[in-house]
């Protein structure tokens, strides 16, 4: 019963995601005149299509339950309805107006992100993001060169630490076969600096061997309440969440974080079932935190990609005149089935870590 129930918690995650980014490009391209085909909520075969009276839009469900799309007219140019008017279509549009149609998207995904981490706080409590050390375990690390419970840590090879997340992330991107340089406030007020290399951690779970590296570092939170905390969770969150994604592509396109270290929808589904058993508020969280996820990824500038659709219109700002609408379909669809290659890649992975 627990995988049925994790698998619609994993389609209806996903599926909020979507739609709200599929919404965004939507909305826009309706605020700016821009013909709608399709608005649809999965890929794959059709399951489900309506389309009401008096509206050019048809609206789908279809089989395959990640991802989805907003067609729009001019976004194809071979394969485009020519009966459209010209004026009608996405490439006749101003360049202000085809940004705004592209940024939406994630746009509305850091809004849904907003809107939840603010919900959360305000609701639960505000968890507190001061990086302090609440513990520290015997005979690890942490232990044997003299860090104590009460320190503060301001940096982490030589990178700024500001919350809990900063920690968690430079810790684990650190490189584990070398010392990480730690600094901290003391309880006195006085910096320290301590060099300490994390201890190598062969964990056995239900029958698998993991290997982790472990500082002995313990952080706890506190709870806060009130309006005012929620707001300065809700943007504290959402900082820490794009520093995040900000170093995670930066070592990914640098070599530091291999692909095989990505997660896709297999690795998403396992998180929904570990999240589902800490209670709805951790829900809630994932979706967050998986929006923002989304939004960030698609601003990259790659084709396929809402950034590379927004970088096609500054080098059309740059240059004086627009690109080959041909020559930029080509290479988006190319970016496209390089996409759904990797997206392969990772999913095999994820599996083959399930066993």
């Amino acid at each position: 019963m627990s995988i049925v129930i994790n698998l619609i918690l994993f389609i209806l995650i996903l599926g909020v995601i979507v739609l709200i980014h599929e919404f965004g490009h939507f909305l826009f391209a309706k605020l700016t005149g821009v013909y709608v085909y399709e608005f649809s909520i999965g890929m794959g075969p059709k399951i489900f299509g309506i389309k009401p009276k008096k509206s050019e839009t048809e609206y789908s469900i279809r089989v395959i339950p990640v991802g989805g799309f907003c067609s729009l007219a001019g976004e194809d140019v071979e394969n485009d309805d020519k009966e459209i008017p010209a004026d009608r279509k996405l490439q006749a549009k101003k360049p202000w107006q085809r940004f705004l149609i592209m940024a939406m998207g994630p746009g509305f995904n850091f809004l849904l992100a907003l809107i939840i981490l603010f919900s959360v706080a305000l609701i639960w409590g505000a968890p507190s993001s001061t990086p302090k050390i609440s513990s520290i375990v015997k005979n690890y690390p942490a232990d044997n060169i003299g860090l104590q419970k009460g320190d503060i840590i301001t940096e982490i090879n030589d990178h700024k630490i500001k919350t809990m997340d900063d920690v968690s992330l430079y810790l684990t991107v650190a490189p584990h076969d070398k010392k990480t340089k730690i600094k901290v406030i003391k309880e006195n007020k006085t910096s320290k600096t301590y060099q300490v290399k994390p201890k190598k951690v062969i964990i056995k779970q239900n029958g698998k061997e993991t290997t982790s590296y472990q500082y002995g570092i313990g952080l706890k939170t506190k709870k806060e309440y009130g309006i005012g905390k929620a707001f300065e969770y809700m943007v504290t969150k959402t900082g820490s969440l794009f520093r995040q994604m900000f170093v995670t592509v930066g070592y990914l396109f640098t070599g530091r974080i291999g692909v095989n270290q990505l997660s896709g929808p297999v690795g998403i589904y396992t998180i929904v079932g570990q999240q589902a058993k800490s209670g709805f508020s951790s829900i809630l969280y994932l979706i967050a935190y998986l929006s923002i996820n989304v939004g960030f990824l698609n601003l990259i500038p790659l084709p396929a990609f809402d950034g590379g659709h927004i970088l096609f219109i500054i080098i059309e700002k740059i240059k004086g005149s627009p690109v080959k609408p041909e020559l930029e379909n080509k290479i988006h669809t190319i970016g496209l089935y390089l996409l759904l290659l990797l997206m392969l890649l990772i999913t095999v992975n994820d599996i083959l870590r399930l066993f």
